[in-house]
């Protein structure tokens, strides 16, 4: 038997997504947040650190939202090739959106670029931001990673010459001394290293869906998470051994004539959740 996805299943499954990501981090995150606090040799820091866990639990035990910037809305869609739908996919995930901000409730974000005229519901031209990707099988997968301003703001792209390969470190770093305590350290960073200008962006926001945990994170990724945290920026910028909990990096092939780099920079509440809908019973 096969589950029948539906626009109603769709526009349910994004609102609970979407309280689940507001509400709650994943294990992964609080894990390494936990062993942060656990190793930091600063009293501020590891008291800022202490405030977060408190933060995180509260929202979970509350079912509120784990910060007042709920952000813009960011989602990844899985679609199977053998899924076939009897109905527009993106009106249901946009619909979703709507629901939610009023349920869970999250805070109105969607704003016109120019005017600064604000949609009221976290939907707009352009956003929700969906980025679909067809698969194998006859499921339908969709990811929401709300991300704040404070981070995303912070963020920067380059396009490096093909013979300065080894510049990528110091623009990352570059990237983290520049953002201070601006993005609430501590912060994941994604890296997207080729493909094209809008391509490597991409490449780095999608890493910071990975798992943070050190054991998942290559040595060159590690070497350069040691070199973030050396920078002693801390948590809130107030110093510490905590400046970054994980860097992740994705790569695409490029043009032979260029080098795009691109530093996607997440706060601590690298909130995210995901459904999966259809399939086999």
């Amino acid at each position: 038997m096969i589950h029948k996805i539906t626009n109603d299943s769709v526009v349910n499954a994004t609102i609970d997504i979407l309280k689940k990501a507001e509400t709650q981090l994943p294990s992964d995150v609080i894990d390494v947040l936990k062993q942060s606090q656990i190793r930091e040799t600063s009293p501020i820091a590891k008291a800022q650190l202490s405030a977060i866990l408190k933060n995180i639990e509260i929202a979970k035990e509350r079912s509120i939202p784990m910060c007042q910037d709920t952000g813009i809305l960011v989602f990844f869609v899985e679609l199977g090739r053998d899924v076939h739908l009897d109905f527009n996919l993106e009106d249901a995930i946009v619909e979703g959106v709507r629901r939610a901000t009023k349920i869970i409730p999250l805070r109105p974000n969607a704003v016109d670029p120019i005017t600064r005229n604000n949609s009221g519901d976290n939907t707009g031209v352009g956003l929700p931001d969906i980025k679909y990707e067809i698969v194998d099988g006859n499921k339908l997968s969709i990811t929401v990673a709300p991300k704040g301003a404070g981070s995303e703001n912070m963020s920067a792209i380059t396009m490096l010459n093909p013979t300065e390969v080894d510049s990528i470190r110091n623009f990352i770093l570059t990237t983290v001394l520049n953002a201070g305590g601006m993005p609430c350290p501590p912060i994941i960073v994604g890296v997207g290293i080729g493909g094209s200008f809008d391509k490597a962006a991409r490449l780095a926001k999608s890493a910071l869906l990975q798992d943070i945990n050190l054991k998942n994170m290559t040595k060159h990724e590690r070497n350069i998470l040691s070199d973030i945290n050396s920078l002693r920026i801390g948590p809130m910028g107030l110093g510490g051994d905590t400046t970054a909990l994980a860097v992740h990096i994705k790569t695409a092939h490029c043009h032979t004539a260029s080098l795009p780099i691109a530093v996607n920079i997440q706060c601590w509440a690298n909130r995210h959740a995901s459904v999966t809908l259809g399939g086999d019973e």
